[in-house]
Formats: C-alpha cells, sequence, structure tokens
C-alpha cells in the first residue's frame, strides 16, 4: 500500500507543478482527500505557525513594494553595478544576495536581471555568465535571509531540538555567501565572449537588440516614502535578529494554569508574526502605503500562491509521514545508516520536485529530526534545498533566459544541459561542505 500511496504523493507533486501556480496545493488537496477519506490515512496537519509567519512577512513586504521601497532597493543596486561593469560577473550575484538576504523574497530579483544583462551586454561580458550565476545567488540569498519563508520554516522545525534562529544564521550567511563567490568564479571563464559569439553577432545584425525599459525614478515625497518603508522594515529585520540572538530580549507573561500561574515567554514565531505585521500598519500609516495597491502587487500575489502551496503539499506531507511514520522512518535510517549526509541528497532531489525551499523543510526536515539526524548536520545540510535548479522551470530560470538578448543565457536542447547547471551544483556543493566545516568548529 505504501507504494501506491507514495506514487500518489509524487503525482500530486509532478501533476502540480506542470499546472504551475497554485497548482501544486490544490493537487495535493485532491491526494489528500484520497488519503483521509479513501485509505483511512491519518490527516496530518498543515504548519499553521509556519503559514501564520509567512502571511505576516509577505504583509510587510508588500506594503513596503506599495511604498516604493523595492524600486528603491533596486536602484541603489543599480548604481553600484554601473560603477563597476567590469566586475558585473561578482558583483552582479553579490547584490542580488544581498538584496534578497535582506528582502527575503526573491521577487526582487526580476527587476534587477535586466539591468545585470544590460550593463553585461555593454560591457562586453557574456550576460550568461552574471545572470545565471545571480539566479542561483538568489536562491542562496533567501535560504540566509533571517526572514524569508524558508528560514521560518527551518526554525520552526528545528525549535524541537533547541535550534535557534542564531545558530542557523551562524552557519548559513557566512557559507551561502562564500559559496556565491566560489560560484562566480566557477562561471568568469564560461562560453565565448560576445565579439566571438556567433548567436550574439547574428542578432546584432539583425537588430533584434533591444534597449531594456528604465526603472521607474523616485523623487520628492515618493523618494522619502520610498526611504522610509525600507529603512522601518530593514529595523524590523535587525530586531528580530537580536530577538533570535538574545531570547532574553522577548517579554514573558504569566498565565493560570489549573489553578497555579505559570511564565511563559512569546515564541520566536509569534514575535516575528506581531513585529511584521506592525511594521506593515506603520508603513501603511506614516508612509502611505496604498492598501489596495499592496495586495495587487507581486509580492502579495507571489506569496499567496507559496502559502497555498506550501499548505496543500506540506499537508499532503505530514500526513503521508504519519501513515508510514514507522516504515518511512527504518528504510532512511537504513538507507543513511553511518552515512547521515546523505540525507542531503533526500533534501536535493525533493526540492527539484516541489519548486520550493521552504516546502521542502516542512515535508522533509521533520523526517531528518524524527530520523535523530544531529542539528548541526541538518543546518549544514540546509543548502541542499536550492536543488530546483536542475530543471529550468522555476521562474527565476525562465526570466534570466528571457531578459538577455544576446541569447548566451539559455536552456538548451536537452532540457538539463542549461546554463544554470555549473554554477547551481558548485555554489550548492560549496555551500554544504562549508557549513559542514563551520559547525565541526563550532
Amino acid at each position: 500500500m505504501i507504494w501506491i500511496e507514495l506514487l500518489l504523493f509524487l503525482a500530486a507533486i509532478v501533476i502540480g507543478a506542470r499546472i504551475g501556480g497554485i497548482g501544486m496545493g490544490t493537487v495535493a488537496g485532491i491526494v489528500l482527500i484520497i488519503f483521509v477519506f479513501i485509505f483511512k490515512m491519518p490527516e496530518g496537519s498543515p504548519p499553521i505557525i509556519v503559514l501564520g509567519m509567512i502571511i505576516a512577512v509577505i504583509t510587510a513586504l508588500a506594503t513596503m513594494e506599495a511604498a516604493g521601497g523595492l524600486d528603491f532597493l533596486v536602484s541603489v543596486a543599480e548604481k553600484i553595478l554601473h560603477s563597476r561593469p567590469q566586475s558585473i560577473t561578482f558583483l552582479g550575484p553579490i547584490i542580488t544576495y544581498i538584496l534578497i538576504f535582506a528582502s527575503g523574497t526573491q521577487h526582487v530579483i526580476y527587476a534587477l536581471l535586466p539591468v545585470i544583462a544590460e550593463i553585461s551586454r555593454k560591457s562586453g561580458i557574456r550576460p550568461e555568465r552574471p545572470m545565471a550565476m545571480s539566479v542561483i545567488a538568489a536562491q542562496h540569498g533567501l535560504i540566509a535571509s533571517p526572514i524569508s519563508a524558508t528560514t521560518v520554516a527551518m526554525v520552526g522545525v528545528l525549535t524541537t531540538l533547541g535550534v535557534s534562529l542564531t545558530d542557523i544564521l551562524i552557519v548559513i550567511i557566512p557559507s551561502t555567501f562564500i559559496a556565491v563567490l566560489i560560484g562566480a568564479l566557477a562561471v568568469s571563464k564560461v562560453g565565448k565572449n560576445l565579439d566571438e559569439d556567433p548567436i550574439y553577432q547574428e542578432k546584432l545584425k539583425n537588430g533584434e537588440i533591444k534597449a531594456p525599459k528604465e526603472l521607474k525614478k523616485l523623487e520628492g515625497i515618493e523618494l522619502k516614502r520610498a526611504k522610509g518603508s525600507t529603512f522601518t522594515f530593514f529595523s524590523a529585520i535587525v530586531m528580530i535578529v537580536l530577538f533570535g540572538v538574545f531570547p532574553e530580549l522577548r517579554p514573558d507573561y504569566e498565565v493560570l494554569v489549573d489553578g497555579v500561574t505559570k511564565t511563559s515567554q512569546i515564541s520566536m514565531g509569534g514575535a516575528i508574526m506581531i513585529i511584521m505585521l506592525a511594521v506593515a500598519g506603520l508603513i501603511m500609516i506614516v508612509f502611505k502605503a496604498e492598501a489596495e495597491k499592496a495586495v495587487r502587487g507581486n509580492i502579495m500575489k507571489s506569496g499567496i500562491v507559496a502559502l497555498i502551496s506550501i499548505l496543500g503539499i506540506s499537508w499532503l506531507g505530514s500526513s503521508f509521514f504519519e501513515g508510514n511514520r514507522v516504515v518511512i522512518i527504518e528504510t532512511i535510517s537504513s538507507l543513511i545508516e553511518g552515512y547521515q549526509w546523505v540525507f542531503g541528497v533526500g533534501l536535493f532531489v525533493l526540492s527539484i520536485l516541489l519548486f520550493s525551499q521552504a516546502a521542502t523543510v516542512v515535508t522533509l526536515m521533520p523526517v531528518g529530526v524524527a530520523l535523530g539526524i544531529p542539528a548541526p548536520l541538518l543546518i549544514a545540510l540546509y543548502p541542499a534545498v536550492n536543488g530546483y535548479f536542475f530543471l529550468p522551470t522555476y521562474g527565476t530560470i525562465i526570466a534570466a533566459v528571457s531578459f538577455d538578448q544576446t541569447g548566451t543565457t539559455k536552456i538548451g536542447k536537452h532540457l538539463i544541459n542549461h546554463s544554470f547547471m555549473l554554477p547551481g551544483f558548485v555554489t550548492t556543493i560549496s555551500a554544504i561542505v562549508i557549513a559542514m566545516i563551520i559547525t565541526y568548529v563550532l
């Protein structure tokens, strides 16, 4: 029976991924009905706290976007990139990493990719190098961000092992950042230069190369509101990190349980939700972010898609796991016996199927905890959730290919021979190895 259930589980992932958007979450609901009402499996449970934190963070980001904060961030990045055009292969990924790290969403890269592509072209540098590496840098910046849905999910899963946000960040930030530099170095000589590339020369000859659209220029009161919303949001990030580093800063409160007064402390998840909702409110009141504009924005739309997908697939995964807990744990335990790092391969493969780091974390990390894999190793293997570059179907990958008018950033005839494979593998493997070294030393 477990094989039928597994096939249905995988079918939900594959069909949902092909549908795209909220398809993964809704198709998972169909299989969940089969699991619960026909196969009489446990219903499992959706990650309520994780979903709540994601909603709060998305709300804050959406209001910042409505106030012009994201446009301001991208304009700053553009100035930096224009100052050192010949270093675009390294600066592009670094700026992308920092922006994604700070904002907690890969949405920013859609505004940054045209800038990277055009600066590369004007500098005579093959755009494929910084474009492909920037897409990979965005993935790693996301898992290093203290406010991303993925990190929030990771903290939620590992809390039972006594792992704090600080424990994760102190390993993942340096490991992913150094890995991005290694990845940039690996692609710095990939392909022919533009003056020798036949595809680009043909496009240039036929007049197919068009100038990119200019970014919205912020001035006067719009610029002030954009800056204010950005600084307010970043202040909230600093506050969240401080609460993670120094748990004693989180307030205590007293509750009456069975006639006895007990002292409790607000959870990290609760703190994140409260702070982010408050920040959204401040940005709307002080910096005049329009509620309707925030709801219609790209961040809110992409965030809702992510929420529905995570809700459906994680709930389905929870039901499958609870219904086959003993068999799953015994099987995986025997496979990784003496080789616990193999669990990272499972994270990598599942991320390819789910196209989501957060969904991969909430689906498989609890299995790692149940198997008794040490928390330091689980943290070190965390970058393996970035494996969805393997199939070039994710939004950021498609966008990078589309924005590169020179045609150097490509998918390839055989699907997997694409521009993102080399930087993806080099960066992900490097991040895991470096993270293992850091956890060993610390």
